[in-house]
């Protein structure tokens, strides 16, 4: 990738609506997103009838319900899907979607998609990584809650396709204090693979800093309003918060560019001309006299002798008459 690809993660963010769907395919364009993310599951087939939701989940929906029942209210069906990713077509935004289970699959792979993103949960998901591998598609995996061997593991059965590795702490929201950003540069040392953040943090400050660090990918979850009801909503970017962090990612990338060698950029060698001074005399000078550091001084404009070169005219002859604020010539 030429620049730092930007997943606009809608997840679950549209509560099965897919009116909502559509809007926050248009925000996620609109901010300057490289693709937007959405999550394909059935609840009959990811979930027990009687688990138990997350704490996180408990607190932003119905307690009572469980997760089955509450992911049942956030499916979209084959139809959604493919409305959505005619929407990004039009949009010019990658439609993704993250397959929850390895039933989920096929209906993406008629779809359509430039990748296939791995959730956190299926790193150690035998089955689901075999057949996301037989895909033959490019991966983004997510390696919340996994530890080195773990992901080294699933890389293992991931063989056969380019893998990208995204660093992340599976909280919502993820505290700073739990980020270890660092742990993003050891998955690059280890596994020397692309890296990136899934950002679960609020705010858009460790996204940055992510890019910063090197970071090729980063992956943030937004919503229309964070008040809505659902289990995502309150650990999302709105609509400006998220092309804020976009502009700002792009900023941060253009700065780290270089090539790392320190020398003045043309701008710069433009403003030296101005900014830097040259060796002028403080007071006229006959031809004859001699260079003194009393009747010398250092001035504005940078386009004669650089002062530098001080102690080589300290001492020298005047070869002709100099007046006040003149550059010395020797």
């Amino acid at each position: 990738m030429s620049r730092v690809y930007v997943i606009a993660e809608a997840g679950v963010n549209h509560n099965g609506s897919l009116e909502i769907a559509r809007k926050l395919v248009e925000a996620a364009a609109e901010a300057g997103a490289d693709a937007v993310k959405f999550q394909t599951f059935r609840a009959d087939t990811l979930v027990a009838r009687d688990a138990p939701k997350a704490e996180y989940q408990k607190e932003t929906t119905d307690a009572v319900e469980s997760q089955y029942q509450m992911l049942r209210k956030l499916e979209l069906d084959e139809a959604a899907h493919r409305e959505l990713k005619e929407l990004c077509e039009e949009r010019q935004i990658d439609f993704v979607s993250t397959p929850f289970d390895l039933t989920d699959i096929p209906l993406l792979t008629r779809i359509g998609m430039p990748f296939f993103k791995i959730p956190s949960g299926a790193v150690t998901d035998l089955p689901y990584l075999r057949a996301i591998n037989a895909c033959g598609k490019p991966i983004v995996l997510s390696t919340g809650m996994a530890t080195l061997a773990e992901v080294a593991d699933a890389l293992g059965v991931l063989k056969d396709c380019p893998v990208s590795l995204l660093h992340c702490t599976t909280e919502y929201p993820c505290p700073y204090a739990d980020v270890n950003l660092k742990a993003m540069l050891t998955l690059k040392e280890r596994f020397d693979l692309p890296v990136g953040y899934s950002d679960h943090t609020r705010g858009i400050e460790v996204s940055v800093a992510a890019v910063a660090l090197g970071a090729e990918i980063v992956e943030k979850h937004f919503t229309l309003d964070r008040s809505m009801e659902g289990p995502d909503h309150k650990a999302s970017l709105e609509p400006c918060e998220l092309k804020a962090m976009v502009t700002a990612i792009r900023n941060v990338s253009a700065a780290i560019s270089g090539d790392g060698m320190k020398e003045p950029c043309e701008a710069e060698r433009q403003i030296a001309a101005v900014a830097r001074k040259s060796i002028v005399v403080k007071e006229d000078i006959r031809s004859g006299e001699i260079f003194t550091a009393d009747n010398l001084a250092t001035m504005r404009p940078g386009t004669g002798l650089s002062p530098m070169r001080w102690d080589d005219v300290v001492g020298r002859v005047a070869k002709r008459n100099f007046a006040k604020g003149e550059q010395v010539v020797v």
